[in-house]
């Protein structure tokens, strides 16, 4: 009895786990069924997402859907290919492009924007900002555009550069007169001056000048007089000399300091004299021996006679020191018979007769005594009046 209770157990087991399976088995089927439906109903999209490229199957309706289900949030600024509106077909192409924040930088005004465009020359060009060849622009044009990134721009204007005299129009968008001239490669020596100041403000139409200034020294040699030492000497005639030592000039070394600007001299100023040679004093014998004034009884032999144009003076004409080319004193000796001659016609110490004058002295010279012309002494203006200006016979006495 017990053993077939047990029997009946077991069989009634067996009966429900078959049932279960059964129906395990057809609820699988049903569910796999049930899915293959789904996934057979999605679309083929290919995606690319800032320049990422995936294929993915959505159920999604629009562009807009499936840019949602990325938990994108689309700007206006944002490139989206189709349009958000555009419902979703099989192997189509999406493509989203995130747009960045720039801040543009003009002078004083400051502005951000948001742009898909990929370097600083797109962007500007997109934004229609005007830039010319001289402006600076920071980043540079090529420089591939960044999310945040701020781009200056300093407007260029022009202006006048005068370096060493030569001057020529530029550009710049410096803001002073250092930062100018560094902009522009000019290094300044030590001396050079500036106009305006290194820390001047620079304007539009500025002239900016570069002084170039030089300290050279300049060395000069010039000659140096001899002086002349005379000596007295009673062996030679009065109105005679007699040069004892000829002499000879010196040379010194003069040096200077001369500053240049722009290559021309604005200053020199002596800052050394060098002895090179020394000069040799002349040595002249002037005679003291007094003339003795004789008559002459026939007794003189005449070596030569010839006309010459005869003029008087004084011992204090215009001019006249009082004292002839050869040392005689007029003005001590008025009672003497002196004529100035030319020492290339009649030298000088040579005894005369002159015809209405007498027996005289060659021992006189003057600036205007040339040739065959002579100029005798008188004592008084008034006998000089008298003689005037003759035609008269000289004789030359041995």
């Amino acid at each position: 009895m017990l053993q077939n209770m047990k029997k009946l157990f077991f069989e009634s087991m067996n009966k429900r786990r078959i049932v279960i399976l059964v129906s395990s088995l057809l609820c699988l089927l049903v569910a796999g069924t049930a899915y293959g439906a789904y996934e057979v109903t999605k679309e083929t999209v290919t995606l690319t997402l800032n320049g990422k490229e995936q294929v993915i199957r959505t159920h999604a309706n629009t562009v807009a859907d499936i840019l949602s289900d990325y938990e994108i949030s689309v700007r206006t600024e944002d490139i989206v290919s189709p349009s958000l509106e555009t419902k979703v077909t099989d192997n189509m192409k999406v493509v989203w492009e995130a747009s960045k924040p720039v801040t543009i930088v003009v002078g004083d005004q400051e502005s951000t924007v948001w742009t898909t465009e990929k370097t600083v020359k797109e962007f500007l060009q997109s934004q229609k900002i005007d830039f010319q060849e001289h402006d600076k622009v920071e980043p540079d044009l090529d420089a591939q555009l960044k999310q945040n990134m701020k781009i200056k721009i300093e407007k260029a204007f022009q202006l006048t550069l005068n370096v060493g005299g030569e001057e020529q129009q530029v550009w710049s968008t410096s803001i002073t007169v250092a930062d100018f001239l560094k902009e522009k490669g000019i290094t300044l020596n030590e001396l050079d001056r500036v106009e305006p100041g290194l820390d001047e403000e620079i304007l539009i139409n500025s002239v900016v000048k570069v002084i170039r200034v030089e300290k050279v020294t300049d060395v000069v040699e010039e000659p140096v007089a001899y002086a002349v030492v005379t000596k007295k000497d009673n062996t030679i005639d009065k109105g005679k000399q007699k040069i004892i030592n000829a002499g000879s000039e010196g040379r010194v070394a003069k040096h200077y300091e001369v500053i240049l600007e722009n290559g021309k001299e604005v200053s020199k100023e002596l800052i050394k004299t060098e002895t090179i040679k020394e000069s040799v004093d002349r040595v002249v014998a002037v005679g003291t021996k007094q003339i003795k004034q004789t008559v002459s009884r026939g007794n003189d032999k005449v070596v030569k006679e010839f006309y010459v144009t005869a003029t008087a003076y004084t011992a204090y004409c215009t001019g006249c020191s009082g004292t002839t080319s050869t040392g005689i004193n007029l003005r001590a000796n008025p009672h003497l018979k002196v004529i100035a001659v030319d020492p290339s016609v009649i030298p000088l110490g040579t005894r005369v007769y002159v015809e209405g004058y007498g027996y005289a002295i060659a021992g006189d010279t003057g600036s205007a005594i040339k040739g065959f012309k002579i100029d005798v002494f008188f004592p008084e203006k008034s006998d000089a009046y008298r003689w005037g200006n003759r035609k008269v016979k000289i004789q030359i006495l041995d």
